[in-house]
């Protein structure tokens, strides 16, 4: 498989299969899913007719039962895998709203757990290696200025929100 991050707009011509979201609580942390040690940001693939807002929308909800705010386009993954055409996976920034009670995700059944972190610390859960940096790093230099996030320190402590 070869990745590649790109920060323009998506191209008409690529398929988007995916849109995830490094989303921020009031005390500048993100939300990473924490599937029993296997970790991945909110988001999921997009229904017929949503744009990119209201698939990170519905797929906050349904995974981490986490309502947000409006998103900010940060960039695109193009991925290229054997036979297969390349595809887009969509990422975005918001801030978190309202944290539901937790529930089971409505695709999987599975209860995934919502771990807020730092930025630096998210980057390092998700093992996406430079290219999860350069997300990661487009998101804290996004969600100061956009959303009006004070990010967490790097060495602040990683909670659970159950």
């Amino acid at each position: 498989m070869k990745a590649q991050w790109i920060t323009a707009p998506v191209p008409g011509d690529l398929p988007v299969r995916q849109v995830y979201g490094f989303l921020f609580d009031a005390e500048g942390r993100v939300l990473v899913q924490d599937d029993e040690g296997y970790h991945n940001l909110p988001g999921g693939k997009p229904e017929f007719g949503e744009d990119f807002q209201a698939t990170l929308f519905r797929e906050s909800v349904e995974e981490s039962q986490v309502e947000i705010g409006n998103a900010v386009y940060l960039g695109y993954v193009r991925v290229e895998e054997p036979n297969l055409e390349p595809y887009v996976q969509v990422r975005m920034t918001a801030r978190i709203t309202r944290f539901l009670e937790r529930a089971p995700d409505v695709s999987t059944g599975r209860l995934l757990r919502r771990l807020m972190t730092s930025v630096d610390h998210a980057s390092d859960l998700l093992a996406w290696g430079d290219i999860g940096v350069a997300q990661t790093r487009a998101a804290a230099a996004v969600a100061p200025a956009e959303l009006g996030i004070t990010l967490a320190a790097p060495d602040a402590e990683a909670v659970y929100v159950d």
